[in-house]
Parts: structure tokens; sequence; C-alpha cells
């Protein structure tokens, strides 16, 4: 029931659309209704009259029946019309709603999800929740008043018939709930197996330059076809339900009419009917079996959007790890000060990848971390702006723990630049700007300078203008860093992140890059994660970590005066090896 009275909340804003849908709704089933009552009338009343006063009631009675048809297709099209379109605005605040609580989960919801199976919850099982929004609570008020309606006016006319119809419609609904269930799984399965697809289709293109460099085509041709086969075999398996459903359902139709017409035949021949009540009582059976067979053509709508709504609910229900508490306070005037105090973590309660780590970083002082891949470094710099959470001990920026201060202030306050830049399909104006949207062009300007690379972008045909390409594929790998470096200029933090910013980067690049990185740090707090160790020489501490924990620390002279571990890793490089393994 929560998931329903959650799908009923999206109701609210509309609900004098949906209460005018469902008054609309009522006069188009009443205006169904009322033709075999005035056919009743007219062959019980009227055509036993003399022709001048059949005539004069066919009269008024036609322009009756006009006016209830325009009355009816006023409603029909307000039915049609601002009904989808509330179905359509719901659908929209879901969509909003979810892309909200996307932009709300912590980054470990994103390590385990796929990206492409996102999608699919974002937008296709959307859609079947909109045309269930619209056509349910209609389909089933419209249904009942004429199955009700219909029922009623067939007692009046002859019960005993009525009571066959009631016991053959009885085994009909009994049939349709037993396949209903079947159906609701079999739904379920299709919304999976189509998020597989999408998976796949995203996984694939988005590596599509890996997957020609490789000449892996006919490999990923072969993944996608398995999950397309898949997703084919689920369907199929629903088409046969369906099938089975709806043929019992016409089975049923069909003993429907057959019990009408011979219990109708016999009822004549006792001479308990007579033959124009027949007549009438078999347009109300079109009336009674209208609605039914609606209500069974809606059941697979139904099941379509409730697995859908169901799948959307499992994320909306998704509590993020990261939460803020109900009293943070602002992280205001931050100096960059930082304290690591006896900082534990564990990825998923699994293997422990920092215990008991205490680091003191002076605000305005700068601090690179050295060591081997996976000693827990990016995991140092990942709590500090609390996209995970510490298993134990506390991260303190200016004496204030990371956790009882506001995310969208301590995030403020923090600058990263990584070595996986992200570039927004976009110009190259909006990738900067990203860093401070309200910038002003001359604020953009000065921070690309300050990163070195506003005179490649005036270089370019459209300048600023310039489109980057998806991920910013049409640009190099230098180039695309010192985009990054100019939106945290722009951004203006006080303590910087730089994760191996430089460490996929040709030389020529790297000496650019290293030159802004340089102008970005000044008078910030930064902790910088290298593995080349040339970049690291002036850091006022060099923190040497690995799977042990914290081996080593002091400045650059001191280390390698110790010839311990980094003086291990420098010698190496300086003889030519890149890599910290």
């Amino acid at each position: 029931m929560s998931i329903w009275s959650k799908f009923f909340q999206y109701y609210k804003p509309y609900r004098w659309l949906f209460f005018t849908d469902l008054a609309c709704a009522s006069v188009v089933s009443l205006v169904d209704i009322t033709f075999p009552q005035i056919l009743y009338f007219l062959t019980h009343g009227v055509f036993t009259r003399s022709a001048e006063e059949i005539k004069q009631v066919l009269s008024m009675v036609a322009f009756g029946m006009i006016a209830l048809y325009l009355l009816r297709y006023a409603c029909q099209y307000y039915i049609t019309t601002w009904g989808h379109i509330m179905g359509a605005r719901m659908e929209s605040d879901m969509r909003q709603d979810l892309f909200d609580h996307y932009q709300r989960l912590s980054f470990s919801y994103y390590d385990r999800n796929n990206t492409g199976e996102m999608m699919s919850k974002l937008v296709s099982d959307l859609f079947d929740i909109s045309e269930l929004a619209h056509h349910g609570p209609e389909n089933i008020f419209i249904c009942t008043l004429k199955i009700v309606g219909s029922f009623a006016l067939l007692m009046l006319l002859n019960v005993k018939m009525t009571l066959i119809l009631l016991a053959v419609t009885l085994l009909m609904v009994c049939f349709s709930i037993y396949k209903n269930r079947r159906m609701k799984a079999v739904f379920m399965d299709n919304r999976k197996k189509i998020a597989g697809v999408n998976s796949q289709v995203q996984d694939s293109l988005s590596g599509i330059r890996v997957v020609k460099s490789f000449a892996n085509e006919d490999l990923e041709r072969e993944k996608f076809c398995t999950t397309n086969l898949e997703f084919l075999d689920s369907k199929v398996s629903s088409y046969r339900i369906m099938g089975s459903f709806h043929a019992g359902n016409g089975l049923f139709q069909g003993l429907l009419y057959t019990a009408v017409l011979v219990s109708g035949g016999y009822f004549v021949a006792e001479g308990t009917l007579q033959v124009a009540d027949l007549a009438v009582y078999a347009l109300y059976i079109g009336i009674f079996m209208n609605p039914i067979d609606v209500l069974i053509n809606f059941t697979e709508q139904f099941q379509k959007g409730y697995s859908g709504f169901k799948r959307f609910m499992e994320v909306v229900n998704t509590v993020p790890e990261i939460l803020e508490k109900p009293d943070a306070l602002p992280l205001q005037s931050v100096k960059g000060h930082i304290v690591y105090q006896n900082v534990s973590f564990r990825y998923n309660q699994d293997t422990q990848v920092l215990d008991g780590v205490n680091i003191a970083i002076e605000a305005g002082k700068t601090v690179a971390l050295v060591g081997p891949s996976g000693g827990g470094k990016t995991t140092l710099c990942s709590i500090l702006p609390r996209f995970y959470d510490v298993s134990g001990g506390a991260v303190l920026i200016d004496g204030q723990d990371v956790r009882d201060v506001t995310l969208k202030s301590l995030r403020s306050a923090i600058g990263i630049v990584q070595q996986d830049v992200y570039m927004f399909a976009g110009t190259v104006r909006d990738n900067i700007a990203y860093g401070k949207p309200d910038a002003t062009e001359e604020e953009i300007f000065e921070a690309a300078k300050n990163a070195n690379i506003h005179d490649f972008v005036v270089s370019l045909p459209d300048g600023y203008d310039s489109y980057v390409g998806e991920r910013g594929t049409r640009l190099s790998g230098g180039q695309k860093q010192r985009i990054a470096i100019a939106r945290v200029f722009l951004k203006n933090p006080q303590i910087l992140i730089l994760d191996e910013a430089t460490s996929a980067l040709d030389n020529e690049s790297e000496r650019y890059i290293q030159a802004s990185l340089e102008r970005l740090s000044k008078n910030r707090t930064t902790i910088v994660v290298a593995h080349r160790l040339s970049t690291i020489r002036n850091a006022d501490e060099i923190i040497v970590i690995n799977h042990n924990g914290i081996q080593e620390r002091g400045n650059h002279e001191a280390l390698l005066s110790q010839n311990g571990l980094y003086a291990k890793y420098y010698n190496m490089q300086f003889e030519g090896l890149d890599e910290l393994e």
C-alpha cells in the first residue's frame, strides 16, 4: 500500500484536472447507457401510438440525443487531451524526482549500479507510468459505472438471465486474476531485461574508441546479442501469457453471448420475455461487455506501469549513505587547516583500506601522498569532501568535523583536479563556467589565462563557443586537463586536491599543466596524489603510504636521506620507470 499511497501523491498538484476528468468520464458513461433506455422507451411507449405522435416524439428525441452527444464530444475531448496532459505532467514530476534523488545518492550507489540501468528507470519505465496515471483511474471509474449501471438495468429487464450472465462473468474474473499474477512477474522481468540492454549499449558506446582500438566489434556484438536475446525471450514469455489471457477472456465473452442467446430464446419461448426486450437486453450486453473488454486490455498497461513504478520506488526509497545532519551548519571563512584524526575506512565492510591514519595539514601548506596503487591515497582524498564517510575516527577542517557541516558549503570549499577529466557536452565556455555558473566573461577569460589555455581557445574557429564533443573528444588530454584547472580557478576554493593530475600526460603538456597547478596551489591548502615524484619535490611534506598504512613522512630531501621506500621509488623513476607498483 505504501507504493500506491506514494503513487496517488503525484495526483495532488493536479487534483482539479483529475476530478474534472472523472466528472467528464461520468458524463460519457451515462450518455452511453442512455441509448438502450431511449430505445426501450420508444418500443414500449411510443411506437404503438399514431404516426403524428411518433414523429413529434422522434423530433424531440433527435434534438435531445444530438445535445447529449455534443456534450459527450466535449467531455471525451477533455478526457483525451487534458487527461493525457495530466499524465505527462505526473511523468515529468516523477522523472524530476528520480533525477534529483540520483543527484543525492552517494558514490557507493554508483559503484554498485550501471548507468544504462539508471537511464532505463529514468526514461522508458516512466513512460508506462504516465499511461497508467492517466488511464488507470479513468478506465476503472468509467468501466465501473458502465458495468454497475448496465447490470442494474439488465436486472430490471430479466433477473434470471442476468444471474446467468453474472455466473459466467465471475468465472471470467477468476481467470483474469490468475493470469494477472503471472503477468506481473513477467513484466517485471521485461523491465530488468530491457535495462540490461540499455546497460550494454551504454557501456559499448561509451567505450567505442577502446572497442575499435582492439578491433573487438565482434565481441561487443556477441555481448549485445546475448542481452538482446534475453530480452526477446522475456518478451516472448510475456506475449504467450498475454495470448492465453486475451484468448481466454475472448472465450468467456463468447460464452456470455451464447448464454444470453440461449437463455433469452428459452425465456421468449416460455413467454416470460418479449422479443423487443431481448433486443434491448442485447444492446445492454454490448455496453456491459465493452468495459470488461477495456479492463482486460488495461491489465497489460497496468502491469507495465506498476512494474515501472515499483522500480522507480526502489531508487527513490534508497537512502543516501552520505546524509547531512539536520542541525548542520555551513562551513564559513575557511582557512584550510585539515586534520585526519585516527581515520579508518573500508568499502562495503570488506577489506580495510585505512586503519588509524593521523595526518595534520596546516593551512596553505602542500602535502603529497605517495605509494603503490590501492594503498589508500585516493580514499584519503575522497573522504575529505565526504564522497565517502569514514568507518572510524574523524576528518576536521578548521577544527570542524566534516560530518557536522553542510555538504554544499564543504564541497564548495574544496577544488578537485583528477587524472580522468570529465568534459560535459557543450562549449569550452560552458565547461570552464561549470566552476562558477554565474561567472562573467572576464572571470572566465582570467581563469583560462591562469590555466594556460586562453591562447589555445581563442585560436579555435569559434573561440570559447567551440563545441568540445561528448566527454571532450575534440580536445587532447592536456587541453582537457587545463580546462579542468581553469574550472577550479573559477571556483576559487581554499582547499585543493590534485589526484594524479599529470600522470597521463606527455612531458610538454605536463610542463604547461604543472605551471598552472603551481599557480593554482599558491596560498591554498593542497593535497597532491602523485606517481611522478618529480612533480612533488617542493611539497611541504611528503607522506609515503602503502597497504600497511603510513610508512614515511618528511620533505623531499629528508626522505631521500633516509634511503627508505621514497628513495627507492625516486630512484626507480630516475632510472626511467614511470609507475609505482
